[in-house]
């Protein structure tokens, strides 16, 4: 066992796609599927396409310093999961005072790499209920997950998702566009006008697009070696 504990776990920018969006956004960054020294699945319903096409080795993840830093936190919250839920809990208060002062709406991404429902663990482990106080009304929640029941749960809250398409989840996805959710898919060259006769808009413009829709398809292209080699099917033609 080994990790060293961090300053901050919410980074502010620095992602190529977060970037784009019209909110300053923070981001926490951890490793994706088994990468930390526990072996805990941090993604528990990734598939092998999901797992291939994974965006964390693209980027900033390419340097071994960045790599082993987002391991580094992974390993705090396996094995140290109070501390580290509560410090997220203190970063998340600090970034909902800042905006109570200046007005400003941000948007917050819990799951860059990694695919947990960090906002029902704030709730149940520190009493932190970020949905239902006004306090935190300034901040946009949102995520991508491959967990189905995570998107239903949240329909019609402040916490946005989008399920992502796998090469073996056809039926959650039809499930989750006719209750009015969103799911995102990755295309390999250029994007369809609909997808199982539900409309594609453009989930590459920001990463906020999510917040915008309802019941659509976030068409994404494949990006990266691995995604755009893909031949499991999760990368659709």
């Amino acid at each position: 066992m080994w990790y060293k504990k961090v300053n901050n776990l919410l980074s502010k920018g620095g992602n190529t796609k977060t970037d784009k969006n019209e909110y300053l956004t923070y981001n926490l960054s951890l490793a994706p599927y088994t990468l930390n020294d526990k072996g805990v699945n941090m993604c528990p319903m990734a598939s092998q396409g999901c797992a291939a096409a994974c965006l964390n080795e693209t980027g900033r993840g390419v340097f071994s310093n960045v790599s082993q830093a987002r391991i580094n936190k992974t390993n705090y919250y396996v094995y140290d999961r109070i501390n580290f839920l509560d410090q997220l809990s203190q970063e998340i208060i600090g970034v909902a005072s800042r905006t109570h002062r200046t007005g400003e709406m941000v948007a917050l991404r819990l799951n860059t790499y990694s695919d947990q429902d960090f906002v029902y663990k704030l709730k149940k482990y520190v009493d932190m209920d970020v949905l239902n106080d006004d306090f935190y009304s300034n901040i946009l929640f949102y995520d991508y997950t491959a967990m189905p029941n995570k998107v239903k749960r949240y329909i019609g809250t402040t916490y946005y998702h989008a399920l992502s398409r796998k090469e073996d989840n056809e039926q959650d996805v039809l499930d989750v566009l006719g209750m009015g959710g969103n799911v995102a898919a990755v295309f390999r060259s250029k994007l369809p006008k609909t997808y199982k006769g539900y409309p594609v808009v453009d989930g590459d413009k920001t990463d906020l697009e999510m917040t915008k829709h309802k019941g659509v398809v976030l068409g994404l292209i494949a990006k990266g070696k691995k995604a755009k080699n893909d031949t499991s099917g999760f990368v659709i033609d």
